[in-house]
């Protein structure tokens, strides 16, 4: 089976993110970015899914500037097959339906069309949206399934476990489909010393907007739907009230809850 895999390069989670003063996208340059870690999961399932089947191909598409291309190097060392990278000037500042229409775009002309199998993660961990898998389905004619904590392929069908608050569903949908899973399926491997001197040699393809047959007038800030209005840089952390227990600690301490509405 030939899976793709949609995958994101994001600002790393550990440092100091904000905006850009000139349009208030994100600063993707003024902090290291990587592999989203939600997409690793669904890079991970695609692996295991191939190696079970003992053939087949892992395609990772990823869209945004030149630096998204680790992204891609990171799911080529962990041992997928093969990247795309879909680089534009126009595409920056996309919302999640700019970005849909190119994901998907992009599915098609790494499948001729015919898909049998596309991953992505539960969400971004910087947009935090997760409706680009539903949105991508829509666009493809393909069925969705979301939230997958666990994935079978069958014959012809593909079956998950979502997980909720209360309850567990199994649901199925027929091939070809599109699944997006949880950070709960699998444990992502580490690119072995092999695997990182084997991702060198793999093709990688970049692509434009004029490759995809979209309209830069369909895409970018302009042609987005949502976006940052203004913001703020988070407040400093105040130092906390230290309270001395001298046997009247414990109503004290219920006070303090009960004046900031605690209980």
């Amino acid at each position: 089976m030939n899976i793709v895999v949609c995958v994101k390069y994001v600002p790393d989670a550990q440092s100091e993110r904000t905006f850009q003063e000139s349009d208030s996208t994100v600063d993707r340059e003024a902090v290291d970015g990587l592999l989203s870690e939600l997409d690793e999961y669904a890079v991970e399932e695609a692996l295991k899914i191939v190696e079970a089947q003992g053939d087949g191909e892992v395609t990772v598409v990823t869209v945004g500037p030149a630096a998204a291309a680790d992204a891609i190097k990171k799911a080529l060392q962990m041992g997928a097959h093969k990247g795309v990278h879909v680089q534009d000037d126009a595409i920056h500042g996309s919302d999640a339906v700019g970005t849909s229409l190119v994901l998907a775009e992009a599915v098609k002309k790494a499948t001729d069309g015919s898909p049998e199998l596309v991953l992505t993660g539960m969400a971004s961990t910087d947009g935090v949206m997760g409706v680009v898998p539903a949105m991508m389905a829509e666009r493809l004619g393909l069925p969705q399934v979301t939230y997958a904590s666990e994935l079978t392929v069958g014959d012809g069908s593909v079956t998950i476990r979502r997980d909720g608050d209360t309850a567990s569903e199994t649901v199925e949908a027929s091939l070809p489909a599109l699944v997006s899973v949880t950070d709960q399926i699998n444990e992502p491997r580490y690119p072995s010393f092999k695997g990182i001197m084997a991702a060198k040699k793999k093709p990688v393809e970049t692509w434009s907007l004029a490759d995809l047959g979209v309209d830069p007038a369909d895409v970018g800030l302009d042609a987005a739907w949502t976006r940052v209005v203004s913001y703020a840089k988070r407040p400093p952390r105040e130092q906390g009230q230290l309270v001395t227990d001298e046997g009247d600690g414990g109503t004290r301490l219920a006070e303090f809850l009960s004046t900031q509405k605690f209980l």
